[in-house]
């Protein structure tokens, strides 16, 4: 196998928006820079064509089917494919394509990997049966501390089994000096950002638990503080289809008086600009992140961040009182709590300038230092070796 150039085949739902989706394409990318080929079965979306530029082959599949029967036929499919393929190792990414491509890897003898993204519901016991096969996987990655505690809490997975790689942020794309002036102009321009106003991002998709509600109800109590000021709070996030659920944040936006103050843009594709224009990132989920790619990407941004304290946060944002002032890059508040964000808001927007540069250079240390993307796929590639007996992770060096 050392001498044969390894065909990895990866499979997700959909390539639309998402840390999932982006992992995928950066991986696929490694794959090839290394060495090796990289097959990657999807219904396709926005990222697809991102698989064919990294120099990697996308394949339209019906990757995002829930129809057993249908799963069952994909596994016949998958296993054709590996013959025809030459596939190596089938690493899956979500739980309906899972199911297919383990009994596709398993009748075909090769290697299966599992990636685990998110905290799942599990409030039944057949939720619980169907999340598992997540934690099939000859190896398991979990993609933080938080995840492979709950893999093991919930499946009895070994420990040994499990490989936490934390998602990786790109330091180039995510770089303050990579921002042009033109980028960041055409953001303002799209979101009528008033001359000198602090910009507060929420980068989320619309959708209940992200908690764009606990931050429109923490701007509604600066405001009747007299602590808002000239601030412009941007939920920043495609509705996917949850239409009545922007329209309720609308109204939320509308009840408090907060419409000069609160945008809804839908789904911004320049996050890094979004970033760099942006004087505080907010993450304010109500139940836990997995992981939270938005907070380590506003850290390579130098943008202070605040977080809400479960789920992967911790791991991701020094905070206080586990980090002192000298080293902290943002704040942790309770979930759900709109007054502990305020506070953090107006702590974070008041600020010194001196006291921000300070943030913005250990804040970008940190994310390059801990959560870079190379770290991620040499970490990834590194499983791939340990399974096939490659040495994937020396080519791409």
């Amino acid at each position: 196998m050392a001498d044969k150039r390894p065909t990895i085949l990866q499979i997700i739902p959909e390539l639309d928006t998402g840390g999932a989706e982006l992992s995928a394409v950066e991986i696929a990318g490694a794959i090839v820079r290394a060495g090796g080929r990289a097959l990657v079965l999807s219904e396709g979306g926005r990222l697809a064509p991102r698989i064919s530029a990294a120099g990697g082959e996308f394949i339209p599949f019906a990757a995002a089917t829930k129809n057993p029967a249908r799963l069952l036929w994909n596994a016949r499919l998958i296993r054709r494919m590996i013959a025809e393929e030459g596939v190596d190792l089938v690493h899956a990414r979500s739980r309906a394509p899972a199911w297919s491509a383990m009994l596709g890897a398993r009748r075909a003898n090769v290697p299966f990997v599992t990636t685990y993204h998110g905290a799942y519901n599990e409030r039944t016991r057949l939720k619980r049966a169907y999340n598992a096969i997540m934690a099939k996987g000859d190896v398991v990655i979990a993609n933080s501390q938080y995840t492979k505690r709950l893999i093991e809490d919930r499946y009895g997975t070994p420990s040994e089994r499990i490989r936490v790689i934390y998602r990786g942020v790109d330091g180039e794309k995510f770089d303050p000096a990579a921002v042009s002036d033109k980028r960041k102009a055409a953001l303002l321009a799209q979101w009528r950002a008033a001359p000198g106003a602090s910009i507060v991002l929420q980068p989320a998709r619309l959708t209940s638990w992200k908690g764009q509600s606990t931050v429109i109800e923490a701007a509604r109590l600066l405001k009747a503080d007299g602590r808002l000021g000239n601030v412009l709070i941007v939920l920043a996030g495609d509705a996917q289809g949850r239409d009545s659920y922007r329209q309720r944040l609308a109204d939320e936006i509308r009840a408090a008086g907060l419409d000069n103050h609160i945008i809804l843009p839908g789904h911004v594709d320049d996050v890094p600009a979004a970033l760099a224009l942006s004087d505080l990132a907010v993450v304010a989920s109500i139940e836990p992140e997995a992981f939270g790619r938005v907070a380590t990407e506003a850290q390579a941004m130098g943008c202070p961040v605040i977080a809400t304290d479960i789920g992967a946060p911790p791991e991701t944002v020094a905070a206080p009182p586990r980090f002192g002032p000298a080293e902290a890059t943002g704040w942790l508040v309770p979930p759900g709590d709109a007054r502990a964000l305020a506070d953090a808001m107006s702590q974070a927007l008041g600020m010194s300038t001196e006291a921000r540069a300070a943030l913005r250079g250990r804040s970008r240390a940190r994310a390059l230092g801990h959560f870079g993307l190379d770290n991620m796929r040499l970490e990834t590639l590194d499983v791939y070796d340990r399974l096939l007996g490659t040495n994937l992770k020396a080519g791409y060096r």
